[in-house]
This record gives C-alpha cells, structure tokens and sequence, in this order.
C-alpha cells in the first residue's frame, strides 16, 4: 500500500473518556490502537479528525491509520477490506463502517472542509431507559411556537462570526481564533425527540453543547430568539446558555474536499 488508510467509524461515548488516548481513562484512540495491533502485528498512528469530549458520540467520524512515524500501512489486507478486519477487534459500542486507501500526505484533521454535529434532546414527560446517555432528558413540553423560537434563534448562528460566548470558559484558545464559519443551524422534532444539527467548517471548545443550551433557554423563555445576534457580538460567555450534558453530543459527519469516507 502506498498511502494511509482512512477509516470511519462510529462508536457510543459513554464508556469512554473521550476520544484522544489520556492517562487518567480508557479513550476510542486507545481502543482503536489494541484493535490494530491485534490485526496488524505492529503499532500504528492513529490520528483523528477531531477531539470529542468524555460521553460524545460519532456517527461518521474519521481516523487515518499509518505505519508507526511513517505515511504509509504496510499490510497486505485490502484497503477496503481493513474495516471488516478490524471489527473482530473491537468492543460492539465501537465500529468500523468502512475503510479506503488515501494519500501519503492526507490529514484527517487538517483537510477538513466540514463538520456537522448533532445534538439530541429527549422531550418525553417520563425517562426513557433506551435513550440514557444518549440524549440530554428535558421533560417539560417543548411546544411548536417554542420550536419555532429556537429555530429562529438557530438560524442566527449561520455566518462568519466570533463565537467567544459559545466557548467553555478557560479554553486554552486566544480570542482571535475564536472566528468560526456556520454553514448551516437548524432544529426539528421527530416525535419525542428534538434534534439541533449545524454544520462548520470548526467549532470551539464545547461550542455546539452552549450552543444547545442556549436553544434550550430560548425555548423555556429565558432567552428571546432575537437576542443571539447581540449575544454572539458581546463574545462573553455568561450570556449565553448553560453548557448542555455530553450525553446528547454526535459527530454526525465529516466533510472532505475531493473524498466521501
């Protein structure tokens, strides 16, 4: 093989400590890292297209698999044929959907055009079992001109704009990386479930989750939809919303220029 191999996987969060390999938990890096040894043979890199928090989900997210220090997967297994390897490896809340060969210099992280998120509220009166940790649980009724409020609210965060008051406070970037693009912001029902998708092309430390959270403020009524263009221009984060749990947190996918994973 000439290049790297590009994975996507998909894989539930609750039982890790986020994404990226640390010393105080077990994370999806570390997981990915035994499975490949165990196909493999040998270490490998394995880099990410992103960093999820602790209890963040995936749907579609992309890792690139190389040769320890090198650009290139030294196996003899087809590109294509490396996810379904790889899945006798892995636990089941973790999953290789599929695997394709790409160039020695790509970069998961830093050739990405886009991400979209999607954050997943739970608008049922009583607790579901099969959606703990999997949505954010608010039993008070979110009715349509409350739905209609906060996508109003949501449509105010599409543009290039700082989005310093939707950063966790503390977060280790200056202020003037704090300009993202959205490309897209919107919100839908689909039963008893509330979904908040956007997509850009980067977002802040816990952005989509304060940005959830304002949503959610706007539907209860603390915060009125017209408001975010002036929250979004104070670039202060105690007027935003609260920071809504992990739990309802996906990486739904990622965007390349020249490639779909």
């Amino acid at each position: 093989m000439e290049g790297k191999v590009l994975l996507t996987v998909a894989y539930l969060g609750t039982a890790y400590c986020g994404y990226q390999v640390q010393p105080n938990g077990i994370t999806v890096q570390e997981v990915l890292g035994n499975a490949a040894r165990a196909l493999f043979g040998f270490d490998c890199d394995i880099v990410g297209c992103s960093r999820t928090d602790s209890g963040v989900h995936a749907r579609r997210f992309c890792v690139c698999l190389s040769d320890k220090g090198k650009d290139r997967l030294t196996t003899t297994i087809p590109a294509g044929r490396i996810a379904r390897a790889l899945n006798a490896h892995l636990p089941q809340d973790i999953s290789a959907l599929r695997s394709m060969e790409v160039s020695a210099d790509f970069h998961p992280r830093y050739d990405v055009v886009s991400k979209e998120y999607e954050y997943l509220i739970y608008n049922g009166a009583e607790r579901d079992p099969f959606l703990l940790d999997r949505a954010w649980h608010i039993p008070v009724h979110i009715d349509e001109q409350a739905l209609s409020s906060m996508n109003r609210a949501a449509a105010f965060f599409v543009g290039t704009q700082d989005f310093s008051a939707f950063r966790a406070v503390g977060a280790d970037t200056e202020p003037k990386d704090a300009v993202r693009t959205v490309f897209e912001a919107s919100v839908e029902r689909r039963g008893d479930l509330i979904a908040f998708r956007v997509r850009a092309d980067g977002f802040l430390y816990h952005m989509v989750r304060i940005m959830a959270g304002t949503l959610v403020a706007v539907a209860k009524g603390r915060i009125p939809a017209d408001a975010i263009p002036a929250l979004i221009e104070s670039r202060d984060r105690i007027n935003a919303g609260t920071t809504a749990p992990a739990c309802g947190l996906y990486l739904n996918r990622v965007f390349y220029k020249d490639i779909t994973p």
